[in-house]
């Protein structure tokens, strides 16, 4: 028992090696496509997270324009 905390022991820190094989573990678990949609799935999430809890909403874009009309081609 660790007399300073009054735990067991303290718990290690985690170096450049092991990032390095969580990543590879990730990348050989979701393969390389997924992983950029993964990411960018999590970021939004955590920002809609922030934005909950400290109360700000995000501007509403306002509603689009009709889309022009396209003709439809008849053929005869």
């Amino acid at each position: 028992m660790c007399p300073e905390t009054g735990y067991a022991t303290p718990m290690p820190n985690i170096g450049t090696g092991e990032i390095i094989l969580l990543l590879l573990l990730a990348l050989l678990l979701f393969g390389a496509k997924r992983l950029p949609e993964i990411g960018r799935s999590l970021g939004t999430g955590m920002k809609e997270f922030k934005d909950s809890v400290t109360g700000k909403t995000p501007v509403e874009p306002s509603e689009l324009p009709p889309a022009a009309e396209t003709r439809e081609r008849e053929t005869v």
